[in-house]
């Protein structure tokens, strides 16, 4: 039992949970602002959040015919009767409390108690990434099944992600960090996006209307490229406004494997040879992160 909840939890996503984190606390440490206890916290809420959202989708999409038999990806916990849809439902309650009370701890150490406006924020904010988690799949209208995902993995993997991170350590605002923010969210994007395309004949059957599926696996590539394209593009401008130094362009080591991932999307057509590379992505993510933020912070 315990190996088909490690399984449900689908630990190959936590590389990309703790991305926006990392690159979030890069940013705060070039400023000299770093501080291990956010860190921690951060990195913990988060893991929390996408456990919870694992956990989710693996119910939601069970329900709503998603993961059925016509599916081609890996098995699902509900779908296949290894975790009764009750049992799952409870996990994903015990999820949402630790996410919460993970959540309050990093407010708690982050700000000083009368800073209370900022507190409510960051408090509504992580509620509603509470609900975001739970609600993308499951739910009577799930959010991704119209096809709203991408924006939603922006927003949470990328801009409140890496700027939320970096105001807990530093309590500032720093505007040009929305272009090493929105390339985390491009990339994250990319992740869901090789799953979206992978996942197109059992997606258009349950009617989840994912990009890829309104769009065709064809104009999906395209857009894959566009994601990856961008988000490199953005860094580098980042680097160039901020440049001290050759290490800042560190994070071009990652290249290489962005363009093995975008060349296996555009190359294969079976389920089975896409799914290697939704873990691939997600760890180039990380990779792009720690070469990024080393390279600041050298």
């Amino acid at each position: 039992m315990i190996k088909y909840w490690i399984e449900a939890f689908r630990l190959r996503t936590l590389p990309l949970a703790i991305a926006c984190i990392g690159m979030g606390s890069f940013l705060a440490a070039s400023q000299n602002e770093f501080r291990w206890e956010v860190f921690l916290l951060s990195a913990l809420t988060t893991i929390f959040l996408q456990v919870l959202s694992n956990l989710a989708n693996d119910y939601g999409d069970s329900k709503h015919g998603a993961d059925s038999a016509e599916r081609e990806g890996p098995t699902r916990a509900v779908q296949s009767g290894k975790i009764t849809s009750k049992a799952m439902k409870n996990a994903m309650f015990i999820f949402a409390i630790l996410s919460f009370i993970s959540g309050l701890s990093l407010i708690w150490v982050s700000f000083d108690q009368e800073n209370l406006i900022i507190i409510l924020i960051f408090l509504i904010l992580g509620i509603l990434a509470i609900g975001a988690a739970i609600t993308y799949t499951a739910g009577p209208s799930p959010y991704g099944y119209a096809g709203l995902g991408d924006i939603s993995v922006m927003v949470f993997f990328g801009w409140l992600g890496v700027l939320g991170t970096f105001y807990l350590h530093t309590s500032a605002w720093n505007w040009i960090n929305l272009l090493p923010a929105t390339s985390c969210g491009l990339f994250a994007t990319a992740v869901l996006n090789v799953n979206n395309i992978r996942d197109i004949p059992s997606d258009k059957i349950a009617g989840k209307m994912s990009i890829p599926v309104r769009i065709g696996r064809e104009k999906a590539r395209i857009y894959h490229w566009l994601l990856l394209g961008f988000g490199l593009v953005l860094s580098t401008i980042y680097v160039f406004l901020n440049f001290q130094s050759g290490w800042q362009l560190l994070f071009l080591l990652a290249l290489p494997l962005l363009l093995k991932n975008g060349k296996a999307v555009s190359k294969y057509e079976k389920s089975s040879d896409l799914d290697p590379y939704l873990k691939q992505m997600a760890l180039t993510t990380l990779v792009f992160v720690v070469t990024f933020g080393i390279g600041q912070i050298i």
